[in-house]
């Protein structure tokens, strides 16, 4: 579970990335040349930046609720692993100490 919610992180962070890249800035940014060539002129104008605002948006959303599973994700088996650690210090602890025996030496 864990893997694949890291898979799905990593594809949303390098999909927002391109579409930051993508929108217009002050001083134009890249949206000037790839948007208008990559989608044909569709993505053009005010059209474009409300497109590219909401997906960011969207993607920024699911980026956040992917970093929450993780981190839930993560601490429950780790929660799992330090109880299974404390239970088996536990046991050990609980059972009787066993000392290494000796041979007894007969006295003379």
């Amino acid at each position: 579970m864990f893997s694949i919610l890291l898979v799905l992180l990593i594809i949303v962070a390098v999909f927002m990335i391109g579409l930051i890249l993508l929108q217009k800035s002050e001083g134009s940014g890249m949206s000037g040349s790839s948007a208008a060539s990559m989608f044909g002129g569709a993505l053009t104008g005010a059209a474009a930046g409300n497109f590219l605002t909401r997906l960011t948006a969207w993607l920024a959303t699911i980026f956040f609720v992917l970093c929450a599973a993780l981190a839930l994700v993560s601490s429950r088996s780790n929660m799992a692993m330090q109880q299974s650690e404390l239970r088996q210090e536990l046991v050990s602890q609980s059972a009787p100490a066993q000392s290494p025996t000796t041979p007894a030496v007969p006295e003379n």
